[in-house]
């Protein structure tokens, strides 16, 4: 394999869908990754205001912590995370990638550093917490972890994790500042950040049948049910 296509990333688009539609694909991205063999960094939005919770979380604590619904529960851990306007994305990486041999810490650190490096190229200024803040427990954006992206001492990212024997997944939620950039300004930093610091060549990702297939069967035989978002 030559260097250039070792670093090489798969860069999808996939637009707007609902909660067990975003979370699927998110899911079969991270089954999908040892055959796909590269990094696939996703951006999407939300078809309609709803919650994202952790895998861990249990679904009664959840629906007393916010009022957004539908509640859906994610293929990774962390806290309830609104979504309506806020910037999603994610990043699967196979077994064969640097990224996979990281520590949690080291990944969850270095998914944030590579996001405040493109809001300084948008001229923002914004910086990692260097300690926690604690807030309302199970609330991902009330307070702030170690590592999370601040703006003006607000929190603006956060981003959770699983590690399988199929490779790592991250998910991750910007809740952007109140300034005239846009969503599109962001991800584009994001690409170029990625190009000039990190030497990524960036080729646009279109899923086969078959992944597609499989983000349909997640999306309606596990992320839609009730019995699996209420499993705890």
């Amino acid at each position: 394999m030559s260097s250039a296509t070792a670093n090489q990333w798969l860069l999808l688009h996939s637009g707007a869908g609902n909660a067990a539609f975003n979370m699927a694909l998110d899911d079969a991205l991270l089954e999908a990754a040892p055959s796909l063999g590269q990094p696939v960094l996703r951006f999407y939005s939300w078809t309609e205001p709803a919650a994202s919770f952790g895998y861990f979380q249990k679904y009664a604590e959840v629906e007393r912590m916010t009022l957004l619904r539908p509640l859906v529960r994610r293929p990774t851990g962390g806290g309830v995370v609104p979504h309506d306007a806020d910037w999603t994305y994610s990043a699967a990486f196979p077994p064969t990638a640097a990224w996979y041999g990281l520590k949690a810490v080291e990944s969850y650190q270095r998914i944030h550093e590579w996001i405040r490096a493109a809001f300084q190229k948008l001229g923002i200024a914004t910086e990692l917490a260097d300690c926690c803040r604690k807030a309302l427990p199970g609330q991902c954006f009330a307070g702030h972890e170690k590592f999370d992206v601040l703006w003006q001492g607000r929190k603006i990212a956060g981003a959770a994790q699983r590690r399988t024997r199929h490779g790592l997944l991250i998910q991750g939620s910007v809740q952007p500042p109140p300034l005239k950039i846009s969503r599109a300004d962001w991800e584009r930093a994001m690409c170029e950040v990625a190009a000039l610091e990190q030497g990524v060549s960036w080729k646009n990702f279109d899923p086969e049948a078959a992944l597609k297939q499989r983000v349909a069967e997640l999306a309606e035989q596990t992320y839609s049910k009730p019995e699996y978002n209420r499993r705890r």
